[in-house]
C-alpha cells in the first residue's frame, strides 16, 4: 500500500509538465504574433496614446464589417468593383478613411482622374463641339469654329454639332447616359461584358481615345486639371504625380499648343489652385510614351523627356512607359533607349510600369529584371514581383517602392478576389509600398479612398491598423519626387491633418 501516495505526486508532475507545455506553446504562438505584427507595413510604428484610442474604435468597426461579412458572404474586396462601390459607400470604415489624410498619389494617368460625369455633363455642352463616329464605331470629339472640315471616309463619318443634335433627341438623358458608358468601364454585369483582358482593355483604349478630343481642348484641359486637384483634395491628398503623355492641346481656331506649353499650364494651374486651397503641395509630371511604339520612336521620347525635364526640373520627374505590358514591347526591346541618359551622363529618374502581368515567364513579367536594373525610383503596379524572389530582396535593398492600385487590378482581370491581390503578402512583409487609383474616373471611383478601402479591407485584412493606413500615407511623401525640403514641409503639412483626423476619430459620431 505504500506505493498509493506516488500515483498523485505523478499526476501532479504530468499536469505541471502540461501546463509549462501549454503555457510554453501560448507564448511561443504570441511571440509569433507579435513578430508578424512587427514586420507588417506600419509594424514598427508606436502610436501615441490618442491614435491607440483612434485605433481602437477603428479596428472595433473594421471587427464589425468583417464579422457581418462572414455572416452574409458579402464582402466587398471579394466582388468585383463595379458590384462593390454601393457597399463601401455605405461602410463605416469607408467613411472614416475618406476623412484620413493620405498624403499623395503617386501614380495617376492625367486623362483618367476627373469624373467622366463632368465630360459629359460640362465639357459636351460647351459651345462648339462637334462629334463623329469612326467606321469600328468608336465616338470622336472635337472642338471647332470655324466648323471642322469633312473628315476622310474611311476615318470618321460626318461632324455633327453636338448642341443641334441634343435639340433633335427625344431623350438627351438617356444620350447623356450613354456618352457617361461610353466614357467609363463601368457596368452591371462585368464578369459578362469582359469575359477576358483582351475585353476590358480593349474598351479601355477606347476611352481615352474618345475623351481625348475634349481633354485636349484648351479651355477644357485647364478646367479639367483644376478639377482634378479639387477631386483628390476633397479626398484629403494633398499632392499628386501624373503620368502625362503630353498630346497635343489645340485652340477653337484648330492652332495647337507645344508640350512645353503643356507643362507651363500644369504649372500654372497648380499655382492657382494652391491660393484657394491651404496645405495643397503640388503636382509634378512623369513623362510618358506608349510601349506600342517602335524603338526609334522612344528614343526620341526619352531624348524629350530629357529636354523637358532640364527645363522644368521642378515640375517634370522622369519617364514612363505606359500600355498593356502582355500586348506592348517590353523594357528590354527598349533597352537601347533607354540607355541613352546614362551613356550622356545625364540623370533622367525611370518610373516603370513593370510586371502588371499574371503571365509568369513572359517579356511583360521580366519587365521587373529590367526596371530593376535600370534603377526605377519606383515600380508601377509591379503585380508579378512575390514570384521573382531575387528582384524582390534585391528592390528591397534598393529601397525602391511598388504603387500598388487594387481596383485597377481588379478590373483589368488580373485578380478577382482582392483578399488573393500578391500585395497582401508584400504588405503581410513590411515591403515598401503607395496605394493609388491609376484611372480611378475610368473605374467610377474618384480620387484614394476606394483603393485605400480595398488596401485596408482586402489586402491587408484584420491584422492591417491604424499604423498601416499612417505608414503608407507617410510613404507616399517618402518615396514621392519632392526635393528633401519638400518632403519635409510636405510631412509637417500632412502630420497636421493627421493629428486633427486622429483626434475626431477619437470622438467618434457626434
Amino acid at each position: 500500500m505504500s506505493g498509493w501516495p506516488v500515483l498523485p505526486a505523478l499526476l501532479l508532475a504530468v499536469a505541471m509538465s502540461s501546463f509549462h507545455s501549454a503555457t510554453s506553446r501560448d507564448e511561443e504562438r504570441n511571440r509569433l504574433l507579435m513578430r508578424e505584427k512587427m514586420m507588417q507595413v506600419g509594424g514598427q510604428l508606436v502610436l501615441q496614446e490618442e491614435e491607440e484610442r483612434a485605433n481602437g474604435r477603428l479596428q472595433a468597426l473594421k471587427e464589425a464589417e468583417m464579422q457581418e461579412a462572414k455572416r452574409t458572404g458579402i464582402f466587398p474586396p471579394s466582388l468585383h468593383f463595379f458590384q462593390a462601390k454601393g457597399l463601401m459607400e455605405k461602410s463605416a470604415v469607408f467613411n472614416i478613411l475618406k476623412k484620413m489624410p493620405k498624403g499623395a498619389a503617386l501614380h495617376v494617368h492625367d486623362f483618367g482622374m476627373v469624373s467622366m460625369d463632368w465630360l459629359v455633363k460640362n465639357a459636351t455642352y460647351r459651345p462648339y463641339c462637334y462629334f463623329c463616329l469612326t467606321p469600328k464605331g468608336a465616338t470622336q470629339f472635337k472642338f471647332a469654329h470655324p466648323p471642322p472640315p469633312t473628315p476622310k471616309q474611311e476615318e470618321c463619318s460626318e461632324w455633327v454639332l453636338l448642341e443641334k443634335f441634343r435639340k433633335g433627341l427625344p431623350n438627351v438623358t438617356e444620350f447623356d447616359n450613354s456618352l457617361l458608358r461610353t466614357f467609363t468601364l463601368m457596368t452591371e454585369n462585368p464578369q459578362e461584358t469582359y469575359a477576358n483582358q483582351d475585353m476590358v482593355w480593349k474598351k479601355f483604349k477606347t476611352i481615352f481615345f474618345a475623351i481625348s478630343g475634349l481633354v485636349n481642348y484648351a479651355p477644357v484641359f485647364r478646367d479639367f486639371i483644376f478639377l482634378g486637384l479639387e477631386e483628390f483634395y476633397q479626398d484629403q491628398v494633398l499632392y499628386l504625380e501624373l503620368r502625362a503623355m503630353l498630346y497635343p492641346v489645340y485652340e477653337l481656331n484648330g492652332m495647337v499648343h507645344s508640350r512645353e506649353w503643356s507643362v507651363r499650364t500644369y504649372e500654372e494651374v497648380a499655382r492657382t489652385f494652391a491660393k484657394t486651397h491651404p496645405g495643397f503641395i503640388g503636382i509634378k509630371l512623369i513623362y510618358s510614351d506608349h510601349r506600342s511604339k517602335d524603338v526609334s520612336l522612344i528614343k526620341e521620347s526619352v531624348q524629350r523627356a530629357m529636354e523637358l525635364r532640364a527645363k522644368f526640373p521642378q515640375m517634370v520627374a522622369g519617364f514612363d512607359l505606359v500600355g498593356r505590358e502582355d500586348t506592348g514591347h517590353s523594357l528590354y526591346d527598349y533597352k537601347e533607349a533607354l540607355m541613352i541618359p546614362a551613356s550622356r551622363g545625364v540623370k533622367l529618374p525611370y518610373f516603370f510600369h513593370a510586371g502588371e502581368t499574371d503571365w509568369q515567364g513572359t517579356s511583360a513579367d521580366r519587365n521587373l529584371l529590367d526596371a530593376l536594373i535600370l534603377n526605377s525610383t519606383r515600380i508601377g503596379h509591379g503585380f508579378a514581383l512575390s514570384k521573382h524572389p531575387a528582384v524582390w530582396a534585391d528592390a528591397w535593398r534598393k529601397d525602391i517602392p511598388l504603387e500598388v492600385c487594387p481596383i485597377s487590378n481588379q478590373v483589368l482581370k488580373l485578380v478577382s478576389d482582392l483578399r488573393n491581390h500578391p500585395a497582401a503578402v508584400l504588405m503581410a512583409t513590411g515591403y515598401p509600398m503607395v496605394i493609388s487609383s491609376d484611372d480611378p474616373a475610368a473605374f467610377g471611383a474618384k480620387g484614394l479612398s476606394y483603393d485605400f478601402y480595398e488596401a485596408f479591407m482586402g489586402l491587408g485584412g484584420l491584422t492591417a491598423d491604424l499604423r498601416t493606413l499612417k505608414q503608407l500615407a507617410m510613404n507616399s511623401i517618402r518615396y514621392s519626387a519632392l526635393s528633401e525640403t519638400e518632403k519635409k514641409v510636405a510631412m509637417e503639412t500632412w502630420e497636421e491633418r493627421w493629428h486633427r483626423f486622429v483626434a475626431e476619430l477619437t470622438r467618434g459620431p457626434k
